[in-house]
This record gives structure tokens, sequence and C-alpha cells, in this order.
């Protein structure tokens, strides 16, 4: 069992002040896989205390050295992308192949997009013809507080770290304490690239412990948060005590729209989008809103679909889904299963219990629900697992007011040939990001949504911007 208990702060490892083991646990098999301390205030007070006296010297850095830095960085992480797929399989139950296409394939994606919107952003620029002797200044925010997911981690720290760091921002990463050895693998790339010690840190914590002492840390510019609802309110509470600026990624319930003239392979693509990593995805098509004139076909495509889905353990290579984090998540997603069955909606596949075969682990059954109400559970709530609740609708009116019928407001999906409709229900979707007929967004773009899946905007020159103030100066003297 890997035992790494150290904190990354100031350029080197110390060990934690206080004692206080945690338990990581492989979710295959229910059994610890590694042992971390969980940091205490003063732990976190180090960290930040060292982004503090790093910052001044990190701001002057001319954009372009900071931008070779994160290219060092991208050939560390190259070095180690193995590692880093063998401990996020380990300790939040991606599939190995998965994890290493997938997952660790989302960090270098993310570094390589900052690097070429880095090159192309201006940070110092005229204000216009008009003003020869005004100029606008993007300068970094300060000292950031990044609090990352288990679900995603490479895909969130590699956003957070990449446009900091480009930004000139000073850094305390504190990863989520049920996936943190792919988060230490990060702080050795980030050591080996030669970041000025100080300017990234990682200590290792709870929610309740490290994240709320960075979230109402007066020396702390900035919390940039991924994860629940929940916890960013609860940032947002805390942040606004000291005016911090807060940047959130939250939660989504994301409707996927099939029109009745959508291609042949949309419910399929449809389902496995739904089911890719286990569900665990905020911007998952949750809801699978169908034209009636091809509902029953497309109940029945997605029963068979996910009917056709393995589900397996993590180390094992091969296409299929590894279980959920943990024990808590697994009953969540149990109770609502059965709360769908409760409230009538129709179980077309899956259901409660783990699969046939799997007696250890925390795996849960491909689920389908037909003939869902946009009220019931399944609707509303974000399961965070392999369900999906498929409901019918008439019009396009009545699509989009199902679709719109939510908290969230991550990700929506258009599935038509009618292009001048895509286009429409493109501009009503009340979403971050909307995707059509299986075209994912292009690098660069920005990932994020409105209402309560957030605010602020990640990749690319947007995500470098939320890491930025503007500074408008009058009288400038030419050079």
């Amino acid at each position: 069992m890997i035992e790494k208990r150290d904190f990354y702060i100031n350029g080197q490892w110390v060990a934690p002040s206080q004692a206080n083991d945690f338990a990581v646990i492989d979710p295959s098999t229910e059994a610890a896989c590694a042992v971390i301390s969980l940091g205490s205030e003063a732990d976190t007070n180090a960290a930040v205390a060292a982004a503090k006296a790093a910052l001044p010297g990190w701001i002057a850095t001319p954009p372009a050295e900071r931008i070779a830095m994160v290219e060092k960085l991208v050939d560390a992480y190259q070095a180690r992308g193995e590692d880093l797929a063998q401990a996020i399989s380990a300790e939040m139950g991606a599939p190995i192949d998965m994890a290493r296409s997938q997952q660790v394939g989302a960090g270098i994606y993310h570094l390589k997009n900052f690097i070429r919107a880095a090159k192309a952003f201006q940070f110092e620029k005229p204000l216009g013809d008009h003003a020869p002797n005004d100029r606008i200044i993007h300068e970094a925010v300060g000292v950031a507080a990044l609090i990352t997911p288990w679900n995603w981690p490479m895909n969130q720290i590699t956003l957070k770290v990449g446009a900091a760091a480009i930004s000139g921002c000073t850094m305390v990463l504190k990863p989520s304490e049920q996936s943190p050895l792919n988060a230490m693998i990060f702080a050795e790339m980030m050591d080996e690239a030669g970041f000025p010690p100080g300017v990234f840190n990682l200590v290792n914590g709870d929610g309740v412990g490290v994240g709320s002492t960075l979230s109402a840390h007066p020396d702390v510019d900035m919390v940039s948060f991924t994860g629940s609802t929940r916890a960013g309110t609860a940032i947002s509470k805390s942040a606004a005590e000291t005016l911090k600026k807060v940047h959130l990624e939250l939660g989504g319930k994301g409707a996927n729209v099939i029109f009745d003239d959508a291609d042949e392979k949309a419910v399929k693509r449809g389902v496995l989008h739904m089911m890719n990593n286990t569900g665990q995805s905020c911007n998952a098509p949750s809801r699978m809103l169908v034209q009636r004139g091809v509902y029953d076909q497309a109940v029945a495509t997605a029963a068979e679909v996910a009917g056709k889905i393995s589900v397996g353990a993590a180390s094992e290579e091969g296409r299929h889904i590894g279980p959920v984090v943990n024990e808590l998540q697994w009953g969540k997603i149990q109770s609502l299963i059965q709360a769908g069955i409760d409230e009538g909606a129709k179980l077309v596949a899956g259901g409660t219990g783990r699969p046939e075969g799997l007696d250890k682990g925390f795996y849960v059954k491909p689920t389908i629900f037909a003939d869902v109400n946009n009220q019931m559970v399944v609707a509303r709530e974000e399961i965070f697992g392999p369900v999906l609740a498929i409901i019918p609708f008439d019009t396009e009116e009545e699509a989009v007011q199902i679709a719109n019928d939510t908290p969230y407001g991550l990700t929506n999906y258009v599935q038509t040939q009618d292009m001048e409709r895509a286009n429409r229900m493109a501009r009503q979707l009340r979403s971050g990001m909307v995707e059509m007929n299986g075209q994912s967004r292009s690098a660069g773009a920005p990932f994020g949504g409105m209402k309560q899946s957030g605010n602020g905007r990640e990749g690319g020159s947007w995500g470098i911007e939320d890491f930025l103030e503007v500074k408008a100066v009058g009288g400038w003297a030419a050079e």
C-alpha cells in the first residue's frame, strides 16, 4: 500500500504539522490503496504564506517565460502519463484504458491549448486608436486557491493550474481527498519543470478542513472550485467575508434533445456518453428528451445499448465501465434509482443492486428509466452515476421548456438534421454549452455554466482571463 503523507510547500515536500491519516479506498475492491495525511490549518497557512511570498516575483516574470515553464510541464506530464493513469484508476475507479486515453489525455490537451492561447494573448494592449496614451493591462488576480474534484482529476487540475500559472498567479491546490495520488504526481511534475518555490503548493485535506480555511483565508485572492453546487454555495458564502473572486464549476442535469429527424446513431451515442466515466461527469446528458414519433424506438434502443455495457474492475483492460468512487456515492445512487421506481418511472434496464457476479466493489448497473416526467426525482437530481431518464415531448417549444426547467445550466445537447432548428435551439437553451449532433466543442472553447451550474469559464483564453484582473492606465508614455 502506498503511503504519501507529505505536502508540497514552497518547493519542497514537508511533513504535516500533525498526524491525521486518511485511507484512500480502491472502489473496485473496497480496500485501502494508499494512506495520505489531511492537512491542518497550520499546514494550509504555511502553503498560503509561501504562495503570497512568491507572488511579486511570479507576477513580474514576463509572460513568455511563464509560458515556457508550462511547456516544460508538458514534457514532464508526458513522461509520467502511465503513473498518472495507474493512480487515477486505483483511486477513483476509471478503467485503466479509459484512464490512459481520456483521464490523462484531458490534462495534456488542456495544457497545450493554454500554451497556444497564451502565445496569442495580449497581456498589455492599447485602449484604442482614440486614446493613444491609455493602456489596458491584464494582471494576475494574486494568490489562487484551487479546489478540485475526484471525477476528472487531471482534467480539472490542469484547467486551473495551467491558466493560473500563465496568468501570473501563485497557487495552493487542494485536490479531492478521494483521489489525491495523481495530484501528488502532478506536484512532482511541477517541481521537475522548475517552477520557482512557492508558485505552486499542494496540501491534501477535506472540504471542511483545508477547503474551508482556504475559502476564508485573508491572503487568498481567488478561489477556483469544481464540485457540487452545495459546496460551491458554502465556498461563496465563506469567500464573501473577504470579497474574494470566486470561480465555480458545479453540477449539471443536461438535456439531450432528440428530434424525430435525428441521425440513426443519436440514441446509442447519447446512452454511451451518459455511461462514460460511470456517469460521473457534471456535463453528462442525463435527461434524454425524445420526440414522440420516435420515442418507442428510442426507448428500445437505449435499453438494448445499456444491456450490452459491461461493468468490471478498473484494473482490467478493455471497454467497460468501472465502479463509482465510494460507498457514499453508491448508496446515494441506489436510493435515487429506488426513488425512480417508486415514482412510477418505467425501468427498462438496470435497477438497484450490484451487477451480477460483482459482489464487492462499488459497482452500479447501467440503468435506464423511460416514461419519466420532468418533475420526478430522477429528472431533477444530479445522480452522478450511470442512470439515464428518458422523457417524451411533442414540439420544439415543449422541448425547450423541459430542457430549461432545471436549476442547472451546464451543457445541453441537440440531435436534428434541421440545422435552422438546431441553431434556434442553441440560442434558446439556457446553458453555458450546447453540443449538436455529436460534435464536441473545439480546442480552446470555454467550459462553464450558468444558473446553479456556476460561473466563470475554463479552457483557452477564457480560462486565462478568469485568473486576471483588468487594470486601466491613463497617461502611458510611448515606449
